[in-house]
């Protein structure tokens, strides 16, 4: 079975999807999202797939070390989104082609379903006692919220006042039960991060995510020692070589790969077995869309240590948008867990009709840019 085509599609809110074709008829779909890079990875998806084109579709393995060492230059956010999307197509087409969903070709399944989170509120949430009220009558048990604001280095106790009452609402809304997990999105600097995980300490958070920015993992030590909060991150990680040394070091207690930034399905399933030998749990990073989300839960059914997993429904990105727009097939929820899809291949059925009549309207998201009081630049 031969690769003879490769399509992208940028498609609003802010996805980017690869449709794959064989020689057999046997079509595969990947996510190789991208957030505010859009252009750029659909010119890496055409760089890399021209590689592919009239190779066997089946060999995923190789495929992957050529695509990824094979250009001398590696890694990175760009390469690694267009590789992962076009790895998680090539799984798809396996799957189909065998009549399997993709986990039963990586161990088989561990579990039937997986818990779920879904987003509350924004930058700035001002409803969150509500978000969390609208998620609990869903049948959902856990939530992320961004609660802080820009954040200078050092900056005022007002601040860190502000996103103690914000997560307080949420608790008090949810109550004890309510898994909350605090994403502090990279834009708190060690300072500050060590002041919020002490004063958010009595909420009882399920986690706090990227406590500081990037490229300062160095840091999280310190952060590690001032806190019991579990400490999750590795959504800006892109490949196993990039989560050795998080492992290693041993401040992470939670890994969030990203299955469409992190090498695809197989990349982030060899991250996963790492940190299960570092006795470090799973839950991986998507806000993306549901292709993403089915490769997602895909990895989640045949890996132990994925305790949770974050999907878009509701995340204020979406403008309004069902993330299932474009699968025919929506995902099977209960009582806060989403149902582990059995068809084959990613076991979503994609309306390529919806598709391609999305992408006639294409998109241009960027993320907004901040600026401290003093006009210095803050991380969004």
């Amino acid at each position: 079975m031969k690769i003879v085509g490769i399509e992208t599609f940028k498609v609003p809110p802010r996805r980017e999807f690869v449709r794959v074709e064989t020689d057999e008829g046997v079509v595969g779909w990947g996510e190789p999202s991208l957030e505010g890079k859009a252009d750029t990875v659909v010119a890496a998806v055409a760089e890399l797939g021209a590689q592919l084109l009239g190779k066997s579709a089946f060999a995923i393995e190789d495929h992957f070390q050529v695509l990824y060492r094979g250009g001398f230059y590696r890694g990175g956010p760009v390469l690694m989104s267009a590789l992962s999307g076009l790895e998680q197509a090539l799984w798809d087409i396996k799957g189909k082609a065998l009549g399997v969903p993709v986990h039963e070709l990586l161990g088989g399944a561990a579990r039937t379903r997986v818990r779920v989170y879904n987003w509350i509120g924004g930058d700035r949430p001002a409803d969150v006692a509500e978000g969390v009220r609208r998620q609990l009558a869903r049948g959902i048990g856990a939530v992320k919220m961004n609660a802080t604001e820009e954040l200078h280095y050092v900056d005022s106790h007002v601040k860190v006042d502000a996103v103690v009452e914000r997560v307080a609402a949420a608790r008090e809304a949810g109550g004890p039960d309510l898994g909350i997990g605090i994403d502090f999105h990279g834009r708190v600097h060690k300072p500050m991060a060590k002041v919020l995980a002490r004063e958010l300490e009595h909420l009882h958070p399920l986690f706090i995510e990227e406590p500081v920015p990037p490229g300062n993992e160095e840091a999280l030590r310190e952060v590690a020692n001032h806190t019991s909060i579990p400490i999750a991150l590795g959504e800006r990680l892109y490949s196993r070589w990039d989560f050795k040394p998080v492992l290693v070091a041993g401040y992470a207690d939670i890994i969030q790969p990203d299955l469409s930034h992190a090498g695809g399905i197989l990349e982030v399933r060899k991250i996963a077995a790492m940190a299960e030998a570092f006795d470090v749990a799973v839950a991986p990073h998507c806000p993306l869309g549901p292709i993403s989300l089915a490769a997602a839960l895909q990895l989640d059914a045949c890996t132990p240590n994925v305790f949770i997993q974050e999907q878009s429904q509701d995340i204020h990105y979406n403008d309004g948008l069902d993330i299932f727009q474009y699968v025919a097939e929506p995902f099977e929820y209960d009582a806060g867990f989403v149902t582990v899809p059995t068809a084959p291949g990613l076991g979503i059925a994609v309306d390529e009709e919806a598709v391609r009549r999305a992408a006639a309207e294409a998109h241009d998201w960027h993320n907004p840019i901040w600026r401290n009081e003093d006009g210095t630049f803050s991380e969004w």
